[in-house]
């Protein structure tokens, strides 16, 4: 075929390509919205010795995958750009954030919280577009951010202070999905390199922990090793696809794919983990759940 057509994806091509990400995306939210399970099998384990491991066995798993991929050449390139090491700092960083603080609240029974912060994420989405990117708001768009303000506020009173736990949940993931597509190398290569990045101190806290005799791998018997190895797969696998579905999709669209999570983690936690929901904590998920209809239709209009 001469290069000039085989440039050119065609029509079948360009159809099946939001598909894909639609797929990757749907997987990944899928498999999130099972991990409370996990986390709970691992709460007796301090959060931070939980993401030091998930760190330190996502890179193992992301290099095989990079290696079958054959783009490790691309990985090297990274590691010559200050620029791309600098962003993918910070966006390791704010994985790590999102991921410490999800662990924690599973561990102290606040998942309900953890549920109402990945609800809020997709306004969150809505509100950087505007700010960073100039987007506009929609009469729905404005009115969905109004009912989360609302739902937050409600929140604040009757618990005497902010949701932190939802808040840094949904603006954490918020602005890594935000800055994850900036990130000039193939979603995988971001992860590897993220992790690479993240392992350094994640290995000091493992070592730390063992020389301390507090640590969990090990001393402790092998289930809380085979606990702590799957941390890798579980952690590497879901986040890989939905950075390919973020790559393949808008970035406002991928927000009503991202329901799912939190509707599994909402039902995990009330009827799984036996959490409390208070009239107050309905109310307040009743202006979220109001927020989200209103900025899924304004995705569908448009």
């Amino acid at each position: 075929m001469p290069e000039t057509v085989a440039s050119v994806p065609s029509a079948r091509q360009a159809e099946r390509e939001p598909l894909a990400g639609f797929a990757y995306a749907l997987g990944a939210y899928i498999f999130w919205g099972f991990l409370p399970f996990y986390m709970k099998a691992v709460d007796h384990i301090a959060a931070y010795e939980v993401v030091a491991h998930r760190v330190v066995w996502s890179v193992p798993v992301a290099g095989v995958i990079l290696i079958l991929m054959r783009r490790t050449a691309d990985l090297r390139a990274a590691f010559r750009s200050p620029r791309t090491l600098a962003l993918a700092a910070l966006t390791a960083g704010l994985i790590s954030i999102n991921w410490g603080v999800y662990v924690w609240a599973v561990a102290a029974e606040r998942t309900v919280e953890a549920a109402l912060g990945y609800y809020i994420n997709p306004l969150v989405n809505v509100l950087l577009g505007a700010v960073f990117l100039g987007e506009r708001f929609n009469r729905l768009q404005a009115a969905a951010i109004a009912c989360a303000v609302i739902a937050v506020g409600i929140l604040t009173v009757k618990a005497g202070g902010l949701p932190w736990v939802s808040l840094t949940l949904a603006f954490s993931f918020g602005f890594y999905g935000f800055l994850r597509k900036t990130l000039p190398i193939g979603p995988t290569q971001g992860f590897m390199l993220e992790v690479i990045l993240l392992s350094l101190p994640a290995t000091v806290i493992i070592g730390w922990l063992v020389a301390q005799g507090e640590g969990h791998f090990g001393p402790t018997g092998p289930a809380d090793i085979g606990l702590l190895l799957l941390a890798g797969p579980a952690t590497a696998f879901p986040l890989i696809l939905y950075a390919f579905g973020a790559k393949a999709l808008r970035y406002t669209t991928i927000g009503i794919v991202q329901y799912l999570t939190p509707t599994m983690i909402f039902l995990v936690a009330v009827f799984f983990f036996g959490e409390p929901f208070s009239l107050w904590q309905l109310i307040a998920f009743g202006f979220i759940w109001t927020a989200l209809l209103l900025y899924t239709t304004s995705l569908l209009r448009r």
